[in-house]
């Protein structure tokens, strides 16, 4: 137990300590928020609803392991990983790499098609060009400003999508909607949608490698802040309980703006902005389009960063233990920093067209690593000298059973040629 785990907890000190789950929350909303979850409320309604529900309560213990950890040992989970052993930090460090450059290449063209959006002849410049520029502007901003900058940052630009998001769901709860002439309501519940599902529930609310760059934010944080275990839980919970919200925000602003409009649901993760763009504009009125725009523009610019920083922090701490040193050193963030901006490109480049189908695969991917990734967390809090009890041991081993049960019976459905 560290020494911080014994102060006194205060309203002022919980707010003196929010900063690393606000920074989760930036990063949770990208993929699976702006476009899963939208997605999933305009192609089926609310049928998606308990089901990005049910997967936020079963990983929540998961999550919350990161902080608690953190809080409780002074170190980060990937410190925790490399006790476990070699064997669990190079299974991490493979997925990391793979998720760090996958995930800058999505998020940087999802940002630059929203930009597009704003611009519609790109000022002469196509969507790789413009991610080439968003993501060197961010790899600048992460050199010089350093964790200070995506603390503050984070919270202000998630407070603004907030504030849109639910005002536009507010407005079409009561606004007037016909549905297109004959629309029947397509069923998730076949095993055609059963890849979609999966793919919903890979990213929601976030990787699951996000629960060990959170507790990496967390030591960073506790540099500046001292805080309690209870400052630093209360920290996560506002950051993970508001992600999951908000998922359920954006699905409704997909169920009652586009479900049964008679438009077909764009799959491509970049065409699909247009629409997401549009849907606020149809409610708010189209004064509201380049408003709107530019606040998905900022959320998404600060999950990019978080994205960049977040994963670049955590392949610099993989490989810090695994070579056995004592530090790392600026430079070596530095390079990782510039290592994951330019991998990035690499892949939006070779990849262009083909991005969309590899975002699919990616939260697929991710989705079938979180049993095991969840286990491990557990494990590092539920030991000899700690047991974990009451109603989160409950909610543990349920969410075990359910995260294997999915994976299982998605890898078998694979198998057997049904999906």
């Amino acid at each position: 137990m560290t020494e911080n785990s014994t102060q006194v907890s205060t309203w002022q000190t919980k707010l003196k300590a929010m900063g690393p789950g606000i920074l989760m929350a930036s990063a949770a909303v990208g993929g699976s928020h702006i476009v899963s979850s939208t997605q999933a409320g305009a192609i089926y309604g609310w049928q998606l609803a308990g089901l990005i529900l049910l997967i936020n309560v079963f990983k929540y213990p998961f999550f919350r392991f990161g902080s608690q950890y953190t809080m409780e040992n002074g170190k980060s989970l990937i410190e925790g990983y490399s006790e476990k052993g070699k064997g669990y930090l190079w299974l991490f460090f493979i997925m990391n790499i793979f998720s760090a450059i996958v995930n800058t290449a999505g998020v940087g063209i999802l940002c630059a098609a929203i930009l597009y959006n704003i611009f519609p002849d790109g000022f002469g410049l196509n969507i790789s060009q413009l991610t080439t520029i968003i993501i060197v502007i961010i790899w600048a901003m992460i050199l010089i400003g350093g964790y200070k900058f995506l603390d503050g940052l984070a919270k202000w630009v998630m407070t603004a999508l907030t504030i849109a998001t639910v005002a536009a769901v507010v407005i079409a709860l009561f606004k007037h909607r016909e549905y297109a002439p004959n629309f029947e309501a397509p069923t998730p519940w076949r095993m055609a949608a059963l890849p979609f599902i999966v793919s919903l529930m890979g990213w929601m609310p976030a990787p699951i490698e996000i629960s060990a760059i959170n507790s990496m934010w967390s030591v960073e944080k506790q540099k500046t802040v001292k805080m309690s275990e209870a400052d630093g839980i209360f920290d996560f919970n506002v950051g993970y309980i508001g992600t999951a919200i908000l998922a359920l925000i954006f699905c409704a602003l997909g169920a009652l703006i586009q479900f049964g409009s008679g438009e077909a649901v764009q799959s491509a993760s970049a065409a699909y902005i247009a629409q997401f763009v549009s849907m606020y504009a149809s409610v708010l009125g189209g004064w509201s389009r380049l408003l709107i725009t530019f606040i998905a523009f900022l959320c998404i610019f600060g999950t990019v960063i978080t994205v960049i920083d977040g994963y670049s922090r955590a392949n610099d701490e993989t490989l810090r233990l695994l070579l056995g040193k004592k530090e790392s050193t600026p430079k070596a963030f530095i390079a990782w920093t510039s290592l994951t901006s330019l991998a990035g490109l690499v892949i939006v480049y070779l990849f262009a067209g083909n991005v969309a189908t590899m975002l699919r695969f990616a939260m697929i991917a991710s989705f079938l690593t979180t049993p095991f990734f969840a286990y491990l967390n557990y494990s590092l809090v539920n030991n000899k000298e700690h047991q974990v009890k009451g109603w989160l041991k409950g909610l543990s081993i349920v969410g075990l059973i359910y995260l294997f049960g999915f994976a299982i019976f998605f890898l078998v459905a694979i198998f057997m040629g049904a999906v």
